[in-house]
């Protein structure tokens, strides 16, 4: 009588997860298998794709130009998560520390840019420092601007759900502002800020908007170069091959981002929380 129960419990669940499952296969699986196809493809005389085995596509990523493409790209999204680190740890702390209608205020400041839209606030930061001076420290902010609350988001629940009387009694042993933050803060909040800094660094890694409206012809990155691949030069499985060097690179980050939670977890100092 259980058996059969639990047989149908595991026939509704399946049933549930259909749709789901249907819509994975269809918008995710089913796209990528063409995207890898097309890397292996040779781009034809017009435009088109020709459908033969070749790994010239993947030799072309490693030349010095598209690394150096790459490098500048992981380079500034890097610089962003770390920008934005430092200055959505305090805003975070801000808001953890504050009375309840305070923080109230705050996380309603913090959430109000996603009401509005990405290429608006583009635009908007455009306006904005555009008619001072242009350059790679434009794209930069704009960047910071439009991914800090990406990073403040979870450094807030980190530190929301943090003890402070560990910072009390940290502070009746003779530690220093230093101290606390360095030995007590940041590593029972690590959790917080690993998140915060995959979920700003991994579309930071592919950013194509900012940079393109930002930054002009004079800032190429990885992803101004794949939209050009695929939408000015039409050369299909060029841009697919780095469309999905780009996807290992995430996936990587997603691995280290696995790898610290894991970690987090198997430390007793994380059971603080």
């Amino acid at each position: 009588m259980s058996q059969t129960r639990l047989l149908g419990n595991w026939k509704t669940s399946a049933g549930f997860a259909i749709p789901t499952v249907g819509w994975l296969f269809w918008f995710l699986i089913i796209p990528l298998g063409i995207v890898i196809a097309y890397s292996f493809a040779t781009k034809g005389l017009y435009g088109g794709v020709v459908y033969s085995w070749s790994f010239s596509n993947y030799a072309r990523t490693v030349e010095w130009i598209y690394l150096r493409v790459l490098g500048n790209s992981v380079l500034l999204a890097a610089m962003t998560a770390v920008f934005c680190l430092l200055l959505g740890y305090p805003m975070a702390y801000l808001m953890a520390t504050s009375l309840p209608r305070t923080r109230s205020m705050l996380l309603i400041l913090v959430v109000i840019p996603f009401w509005t839209n990405f290429v608006v606030r583009a635009y908007a930061t455009k306006l904005l420092f555009g008619g001072l001076s242009s350059g790679p420290w434009i794209v930069l902010v704009g960047m910071v601007t439009n991914y800090l609350p990406f990073m403040i988001l979870p450094l807030y629940v980190s530190i929301e759900k943090f003890d402070f009387t560990l910072l009390e009694a940290a502070k009746d042993l003779g530690a220093s502002r230093v101290q606390l933050l360095r030995s007590v803060l940041l590593p029972l909040t690590k959790r917080g800020i690993v998140t915060g800094v995959i979920l700003v660094f991994t579309p930071a890694l592919g950013e194509f908007v900012i940079p393109d409206l930002l930054g002009g012809a004079r800032t190429m990155l990885i992803g101004n170069l794949i939209t050009e691949q695929f939408l000015k030069t039409r050369d299909w499985p060029f841009g697919s091959s780095l469309s999905l060097v780009l996807i290992l690179m995430v996936i990587l980050s997603l691995i280290l981002y696995f790898h610290f939670q894991g970690s987090d977890e198997g430390d007793p100092i994380s059971y603080a929380d």
